[in-house]
Protein backbone atom coordinates (compact mmCIF):
# COMPACT_ATOMS: atom_id res chain seq x y z
CA UNK A 1 0.00 0.00 0.00
CA UNK A 2 1.21 3.34 -0.52
CA UNK A 3 2.64 5.62 1.96
CA UNK A 4 4.00 2.87 3.69
CA UNK A 5 7.20 2.30 2.11
CA UNK A 6 10.56 4.97 2.00
CA UNK A 7 11.71 5.37 -1.65
CA UNK A 8 14.46 8.22 -3.21
CA UNK A 9 12.28 10.19 -5.36
CA UNK A 10 14.98 9.49 -8.68
CA UNK A 11 13.30 6.04 -8.58
CA UNK A 12 9.68 5.76 -10.36
CA UNK A 13 7.18 3.84 -8.73
CA UNK A 14 3.54 2.97 -8.94
CA UNK A 15 0.76 4.44 -7.36
CA UNK A 16 0.14 2.00 -4.71
CA UNK A 17 4.00 2.50 -3.42
CA UNK A 18 4.11 5.54 -1.24
CA UNK A 19 6.88 7.99 -0.84
CA UNK A 20 8.65 8.98 2.66
CA UNK A 21 7.29 11.21 4.82
CA UNK A 22 10.75 12.84 5.20
CA UNK A 23 10.21 15.24 2.36
CA UNK A 24 8.82 12.89 -0.68
CA UNK A 25 12.71 11.29 -0.44
CA UNK A 26 13.83 9.30 1.82
CA UNK A 27 17.64 10.19 0.73
CA UNK A 28 17.22 14.03 2.26
CA UNK A 29 21.05 15.69 1.21
CA UNK A 30 22.52 18.64 0.61
CA UNK A 31 22.69 16.66 -3.24
CA UNK A 32 19.54 15.98 -3.23
CA UNK A 33 18.87 19.68 -2.46
CA UNK A 34 21.28 20.80 -5.08
CA UNK A 35 19.00 17.72 -7.78
CA UNK A 36 15.50 19.75 -6.63
CA UNK A 37 17.02 22.99 -7.44
CA UNK A 38 17.98 22.28 -10.88
CA UNK A 39 16.17 22.80 -14.05
CA UNK A 40 14.92 18.77 -14.84
CA UNK A 41 11.14 19.32 -16.73
CA UNK A 42 9.28 18.15 -13.55
CA UNK A 43 7.37 20.78 -11.95
CA UNK A 44 8.76 21.62 -8.24
CA UNK A 45 6.61 21.72 -5.48
CA UNK A 46 7.82 22.59 -1.87
CA UNK A 47 5.48 21.22 0.78
CA UNK A 48 6.51 22.88 4.70
CA UNK A 49 5.47 19.69 6.46
CA UNK A 50 6.40 15.89 5.42
CA UNK A 51 2.12 15.33 6.17
CA UNK A 52 1.85 17.60 3.19
CA UNK A 53 4.90 16.20 0.94
CA UNK A 54 3.70 12.64 1.60
CA UNK A 55 0.16 13.48 -0.12
CA UNK A 56 1.57 15.57 -2.75
CA UNK A 57 4.23 13.27 -4.06
CA UNK A 58 1.40 10.61 -4.29
CA UNK A 59 -0.99 13.01 -6.10
CA UNK A 60 2.26 14.16 -8.29
CA UNK A 61 4.20 10.92 -9.39
CA UNK A 62 6.60 11.27 -11.32
CA UNK A 63 5.43 14.51 -12.53
CA UNK A 64 6.41 16.73 -9.80
CA UNK A 65 9.90 16.74 -7.71
CA UNK A 66 9.00 17.66 -3.85
CA UNK A 67 11.34 18.74 -1.09
CA UNK A 68 9.82 19.43 2.36
CA UNK A 69 11.28 22.73 4.16
CA UNK A 70 10.66 21.37 7.96
CA UNK A 71 12.12 18.17 8.00
CA UNK A 72 12.84 15.23 11.32
CA UNK A 73 11.77 16.33 14.23
CA UNK A 74 11.89 19.98 13.86
CA UNK A 75 8.47 21.49 15.26
CA UNK A 76 6.23 22.95 12.34
CA UNK A 77 4.73 25.18 15.22
CA UNK A 78 8.38 27.22 15.84
CA UNK A 79 10.43 26.99 13.13
CA UNK A 80 12.09 29.75 11.54
CA UNK A 81 13.33 30.17 7.68
CA UNK A 82 17.36 29.38 7.85
CA UNK A 83 19.47 30.31 5.07
CA UNK A 84 18.47 29.16 1.74
CA UNK A 85 14.95 28.95 2.53
CA UNK A 86 13.77 31.94 0.81
CA UNK A 87 15.85 30.48 -2.48
CA UNK A 88 13.74 27.36 -1.78
CA UNK A 89 10.11 28.92 -2.01
CA UNK A 90 11.54 31.51 -4.63
CA UNK A 91 12.43 27.92 -6.69
CA UNK A 92 9.31 26.34 -6.33
CA UNK A 93 6.42 26.39 -8.81
CA UNK A 94 4.34 25.75 -5.83
CA UNK A 95 4.34 26.03 -1.96
CA UNK A 96 1.82 23.98 -0.01
CA UNK A 97 1.48 24.86 4.11
CA UNK A 98 -1.18 23.60 6.36
CA UNK A 99 -1.98 27.07 7.56
CA UNK A 100 -4.87 27.25 10.16
CA UNK A 101 -1.78 29.04 12.38
CA UNK A 102 0.67 25.77 12.23
CA UNK A 103 3.65 27.58 10.95
CA UNK A 104 3.47 30.25 13.21
CA UNK A 105 7.04 31.22 13.50
CA UNK A 106 7.31 35.16 12.77
CA UNK A 107 9.99 34.59 9.38
CA UNK A 108 8.30 31.78 7.66
CA UNK A 109 4.35 33.21 8.59
CA UNK A 110 5.63 36.29 6.55
CA UNK A 111 7.26 34.33 3.49
CA UNK A 112 4.72 32.32 3.23
CA UNK A 113 2.33 35.73 3.33
CA UNK A 114 4.50 37.36 0.95
CA UNK A 115 4.54 34.60 -2.01
CA UNK A 116 1.97 34.00 -4.52
CA UNK A 117 2.51 30.58 -4.76
CA UNK A 118 1.95 29.88 -1.38
CA UNK A 119 -1.35 27.64 -1.20
CA UNK A 120 -2.87 27.00 2.63
CA UNK A 121 -3.99 23.40 2.14
CA UNK A 122 -5.56 23.83 5.92
CA UNK A 123 -7.67 26.72 5.05
CA UNK A 124 -8.65 25.40 1.91
CA UNK A 125 -9.96 22.12 4.40
CA UNK A 126 -11.80 24.66 6.32
CA UNK A 127 -13.48 26.20 4.10
CA UNK A 128 -15.01 23.15 2.74
CA UNK A 129 -15.63 21.60 5.87
CA UNK A 130 -16.05 24.32 8.91
CA UNK A 131 -18.02 22.54 11.11
CA UNK A 132 -15.36 20.24 11.30
CA UNK A 133 -12.45 22.06 12.72
CA UNK A 134 -11.43 22.76 16.16
CA UNK A 135 -10.62 24.78 18.49
CA UNK A 136 -8.93 25.69 21.91
CA UNK A 137 -10.64 28.46 22.97
CA UNK A 138 -10.24 31.68 20.27
CA UNK A 139 -7.26 29.20 18.57
CA UNK A 140 -7.64 27.10 15.95
CA UNK A 141 -6.48 23.69 16.27
CA UNK A 142 -4.45 23.10 12.76
CA UNK A 143 -3.47 19.18 13.33
CA UNK A 144 -6.03 18.50 11.09
CA UNK A 145 -3.86 15.39 9.50
CA UNK A 146 -4.57 13.44 12.63
CA UNK A 147 -8.02 12.84 11.16
CA UNK A 148 -7.38 10.85 8.28
CA UNK A 149 -10.83 11.47 6.63
CA UNK A 150 -10.40 14.96 7.30
CA UNK A 151 -7.12 15.37 5.57
CA UNK A 152 -8.26 13.49 2.84
CA UNK A 153 -9.76 17.37 1.80
CA UNK A 154 -6.07 18.32 1.08
CA UNK A 155 -6.81 15.91 -2.05
CA UNK A 156 -8.96 18.38 -3.83
CA UNK A 157 -6.81 21.53 -3.61
CA UNK A 158 -3.28 20.05 -4.15
CA UNK A 159 -4.86 18.04 -7.55
CA UNK A 160 -6.21 21.81 -8.55
CA UNK A 161 -3.24 23.39 -7.91
CA UNK A 162 -1.02 20.95 -9.68
CA UNK A 163 -3.36 20.96 -13.03
CA UNK A 164 -3.58 25.00 -12.73
CA UNK A 165 0.51 24.77 -13.13
CA UNK A 166 0.79 22.06 -15.45
CA UNK A 167 -2.35 21.45 -17.21
CA UNK A 168 -0.90 18.40 -19.36
CA UNK A 169 -1.72 16.32 -16.10
CA UNK A 170 -4.44 17.26 -14.55
CA UNK A 171 -6.16 13.52 -15.66
CA UNK A 172 -3.09 11.92 -14.57
CA UNK A 173 -3.41 13.98 -11.14
CA UNK A 174 -7.33 13.46 -10.95
CA UNK A 175 -6.14 9.70 -11.18
CA UNK A 176 -3.70 9.31 -8.83
CA UNK A 177 -6.32 11.69 -6.24
CA UNK A 178 -9.06 9.60 -6.59
CA UNK A 179 -6.81 6.47 -5.75
CA UNK A 180 -5.51 8.37 -2.74
CA UNK A 181 -8.72 9.22 -1.56
CA UNK A 182 -9.77 5.27 -1.76
CA UNK A 183 -6.97 4.07 0.27
CA UNK A 184 -7.37 7.18 2.95
CA UNK A 185 -11.04 5.83 3.16
CA UNK A 186 -9.55 2.08 3.65
CA UNK A 187 -7.17 3.32 5.90
CA UNK A 188 -9.66 5.74 8.39
CA UNK A 189 -12.28 2.72 8.67
CA UNK A 190 -9.84 0.26 9.53
CA UNK A 191 -8.11 2.72 12.40
CA UNK A 192 -11.81 3.34 13.41
CA UNK A 193 -12.60 -0.69 14.19
CA UNK A 194 -9.73 -1.55 15.40
CA UNK A 195 -9.28 1.43 18.36
CA UNK A 196 -13.59 0.94 19.04
CA UNK A 197 -12.75 -2.58 20.18
CA UNK A 198 -11.30 -0.71 23.29
CA UNK A 199 -13.56 -1.07 25.77
CA UNK A 200 -15.09 2.43 26.31
CA UNK A 201 -14.05 2.77 30.37
CA UNK A 202 -10.52 2.48 28.55
CA UNK A 203 -10.28 4.98 25.58
CA UNK A 204 -9.06 7.96 27.29
CA UNK A 205 -5.87 9.63 26.04
CA UNK A 206 -3.02 11.78 27.63
CA UNK A 207 -0.45 12.89 25.19
CA UNK A 208 2.61 15.82 25.34
CA UNK A 209 0.62 18.33 23.63
CA UNK A 210 -2.60 18.68 22.29
CA UNK A 211 -2.08 17.41 18.99
CA UNK A 212 -4.73 14.66 18.74
CA UNK A 213 -8.19 16.42 19.45
CA UNK A 214 -8.60 15.25 15.70
CA UNK A 215 -7.35 11.79 16.57
CA UNK A 216 -9.72 11.45 19.90
CA UNK A 217 -12.61 12.46 18.20
CA UNK A 218 -12.22 10.14 14.98
CA UNK A 219 -10.70 7.37 16.64
CA UNK A 220 -11.27 7.11 20.10
CA UNK A 221 -15.17 8.02 20.70
CA UNK A 222 -18.35 6.68 19.60
CA UNK A 223 -20.14 8.00 16.67
CA UNK A 224 -21.82 11.20 17.73
CA UNK A 225 -20.41 11.28 21.15
CA UNK A 226 -21.33 14.64 22.53
CA UNK A 227 -18.25 14.04 25.32
CA UNK A 228 -15.92 13.05 23.55
CA UNK A 229 -13.59 15.68 24.57
CA UNK A 230 -13.55 14.42 27.42
CA UNK A 231 -11.55 11.17 26.48
CA UNK A 232 -8.48 13.49 25.59
CA UNK A 233 -6.37 15.67 27.68
CA UNK A 234 -2.62 17.13 27.61
CA UNK A 235 -0.36 19.41 29.68
CA UNK A 236 0.72 21.54 26.81
CA UNK A 237 -1.40 23.54 24.65
CA UNK A 238 -1.52 23.70 20.64
CA UNK A 239 1.74 24.62 20.53
CA UNK A 240 4.20 22.55 22.79
CA UNK A 241 6.57 25.29 24.56
CA UNK A 242 7.70 22.94 27.69
CA UNK A 243 6.23 25.91 30.18
CA UNK A 244 4.14 24.05 32.37
CA UNK A 245 2.63 25.57 35.91
CA UNK A 246 0.94 23.58 38.91
CA UNK A 247 -1.90 23.88 37.59
CA UNK A 248 -1.35 22.49 34.29
CA UNK A 249 0.27 19.36 36.63
CA UNK A 250 -3.14 19.41 38.47
CA UNK A 251 -5.38 19.45 35.74
CA UNK A 252 -3.69 16.51 34.04
CA UNK A 253 -3.81 14.14 37.58
CA UNK A 254 -6.97 15.19 38.21
CA UNK A 255 -8.26 13.91 34.80
CA UNK A 256 -5.67 10.50 35.27
CA UNK A 257 -7.12 9.68 38.85
CA UNK A 258 -11.12 11.09 37.52
CA UNK A 259 -10.94 8.62 34.38
CA UNK A 260 -8.71 5.70 35.88
CA UNK A 261 -5.60 6.22 33.27
CA UNK A 262 -2.73 3.92 33.54
CA UNK A 263 -0.26 4.79 30.62
CA UNK A 264 0.16 8.84 29.39
CA UNK A 265 1.83 8.62 26.02
CA UNK A 266 5.20 11.10 24.95
CA UNK A 267 5.47 12.53 21.42
CA UNK A 268 8.19 12.03 19.26
CA UNK A 269 9.26 15.89 18.35
CA UNK A 270 7.90 17.05 22.60
CA UNK A 271 10.33 17.21 25.35
CA UNK A 272 9.65 14.11 27.88
CA UNK A 273 10.39 16.39 30.77
CA UNK A 274 6.10 17.30 31.11
CA UNK A 275 4.60 14.24 31.15
CA UNK A 276 7.82 12.70 33.34
CA UNK A 277 6.65 15.30 36.14
CA UNK A 278 2.80 14.21 36.06
CA UNK A 279 3.73 10.95 35.99
CA UNK A 280 6.05 11.57 39.82
CA UNK A 281 3.75 13.37 40.90
CA UNK A 282 0.22 11.27 40.27
CA UNK A 283 2.93 8.45 42.18
CA UNK A 284 3.73 10.41 44.88
CA UNK A 285 -0.35 10.76 45.61
CA UNK A 286 -0.66 7.10 44.95
CA UNK A 287 -1.79 6.84 41.77
CA UNK A 288 -0.17 4.07 39.26
CA UNK A 289 0.67 6.15 36.58
CA UNK A 290 3.14 4.86 34.03
CA UNK A 291 4.93 6.72 30.97
CA UNK A 292 4.83 4.61 27.54
CA UNK A 293 8.37 3.77 26.56
CA UNK A 294 7.01 3.92 23.08
CA UNK A 295 6.41 7.78 21.45
CA UNK A 296 3.50 8.81 19.43
CA UNK A 297 3.62 10.71 16.75
CA UNK A 298 1.78 14.17 15.91
CA UNK A 299 3.39 16.96 14.52
CA UNK A 300 6.47 15.19 13.32
CA UNK A 301 6.67 11.95 11.35
CA UNK A 302 10.39 11.07 12.13
CA UNK A 303 10.50 9.56 8.64
CA UNK A 304 7.52 7.77 8.93
CA UNK A 305 5.38 7.64 5.54
CA UNK A 306 1.86 9.52 6.87
CA UNK A 307 -0.37 5.97 7.11
CA UNK A 308 2.61 4.44 8.87
CA UNK A 309 2.37 7.22 10.93
CA UNK A 310 -1.48 6.86 11.58
CA UNK A 311 -1.35 3.06 11.76
CA UNK A 312 1.67 3.55 14.42
CA UNK A 313 -0.12 5.78 16.69
CA UNK A 314 -3.25 3.35 16.73
CA UNK A 315 -1.14 0.16 17.37
CA UNK A 316 0.71 2.05 20.06
CA UNK A 317 -2.69 3.33 21.56
CA UNK A 318 -4.53 0.30 21.38
CA UNK A 319 -1.55 -2.44 22.83
CA UNK A 320 -0.81 -0.09 26.02
CA UNK A 321 -4.68 0.68 26.83
CA UNK A 322 -5.18 -2.50 25.94
CA UNK A 323 -2.90 -3.32 29.03
CA UNK A 324 -4.62 -1.03 31.36
CA UNK A 325 -7.01 -2.98 33.64
CA UNK A 326 -10.83 -1.88 33.49
CA UNK A 327 -12.07 0.89 35.30
CA UNK A 328 -14.49 -0.38 38.23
Amino acid sequence: MFLLKKVCLNLFLPLLIVFSALGLTGCSSKGRLNDWMEMDGKKKILSTTAQIGGLTAAIGGDRVDGWVLIQGDLDPHSYEIVKGDGEKVERADLVFYNGLGLEHGASLAALLKASAKAVPIGEKIAAAEPGRILKRGNTTDPHIWMDISLWKGAIGPIVENLSRIDPEGTSYYEERGAALASEMDLAHNELRSRLLKISPEKRYLVTSHDAFQYFTRSYLADEQEANWKERFAAPEGLAPDGQLNPLDIQRIIDFVKAKRIEVIFPESNVSRDSIKKIAHASRELGIELRVCAEPLYGDSMSGLAYLEMMSRNADVILRHLELSEPSQ
